[in-house]
């Protein structure tokens, strides 16, 4: 905690959280751009789902009935000029963690501007199609399961259910979306037993977290006296510098780790 307070990991969480809050409608517009290319019977509300599944309910409906609101349009405007510019924008929510995490690893970044924006811009593209690729299988492996079912005599457990599989597959989702922030933003490459220790804890702080903060907005919390008109998207914003936070702390436990290490050998 002393190496992240010497670094301004406070003031880098604030500008990380500022670009995603930025970010997320830019990256929503994305994703159901690229899903109605690919299909006409698109469900929004499963992307939109897909994409705040994993945020406590308190924070994360005021910003889904605003990406309702703006989604309830023509999904086809969305594949012209406005949408690369909604690729780019989504980007500079990536380009803000990166240099977090490069600086929370106490590494220089010597690669080239064009090659840190296409790295971010492949982060998008490549996290919208992920989103893709799962609201598919949440479609297809309750049918399977449903097949099995009528297909094989034995009762099958109730853990196996739908719930249980999307409650598993958004986990794994998050947690290698946790890694690959720590291997391919930071200016220099780490193996992924340096990274390891780092990723468990942003996701075991990140759960922990979320429930306290889902708590305290239920329990003590007061922004729509404070905030008026702006509580909903206030709460976001510090439900996500909050998580930034987190991040940038497990990248500087295992720039900690790193450096004893180093040390010793």
């Amino acid at each position: 905690m002393v190496r992240f307070n010497d670094k301004g990991g406070w003031v880098m969480s604030s500008h990380v959280a500022m670009s995603m809050m930025m970010a997320l409608f830019p990256f929503v517009l994305f994703v159901v751009a690229l899903a109605a290319t690919l299909s006409q019977d698109i469900d929004v509300n499963n992307l939109i789902e897909l994409v705040f599944g994993s945020w406590p309910d308190e924070i994360a409906q005021p910003i889904t009935n605003e990406v309702r609101k703006v989604l309830s349009s023509d999904h086809s405007s969305l594949l012209t000029v406005g949408g690369v510019l909604a690729i780019y924008f989504a980007s500079n929510g990536v380009d803000a963690v990166r240099q977090a995490m490069t600086r929370a690893y106490r590494d220089n970044d010597p690669r080239p501007y064009w090659r840190k924006r296409l790295l971010c811009l492949g982060f998008v593209i490549v996290g919208g199609a992920l989103i893709l690729i799962a609201a598919a299988i949440g479609v297809a492996v309750p049918l399977y399961m449903r097949f099995v079912a009528d297909a094989v005599p034995v009762q099958i457990p109730g853990w196996l259910g739908s719930e249980t599989i999307n409650g598993v597959g958004a986990l794994a989702m998050l947690s290698a979306g946790v890694a690959a922030c720590h291997i391919w933003l930071p200016g220099h490459r780490h193996s992924l037993g340096q990274i390891l220790p780092g990723v468990v804890l942003t996701v075991l702080l990140w759960g922990l977290a979320g429930t306290g903060f889902s708590f305290y907005l239920v329990r003590f919390a007061s922004y729509s006296a404070t905030y008026a008109g702006l509580a909903g998207v206030m709460v976001a914003l510090i439900f996500l510098y909050l998580m930034a936070a987190i991040l940038i702390l497990g990248a500087e436990f295992n720039g900690a780790l790193i450096k004893r290490r180093a040390a010793q050998a």
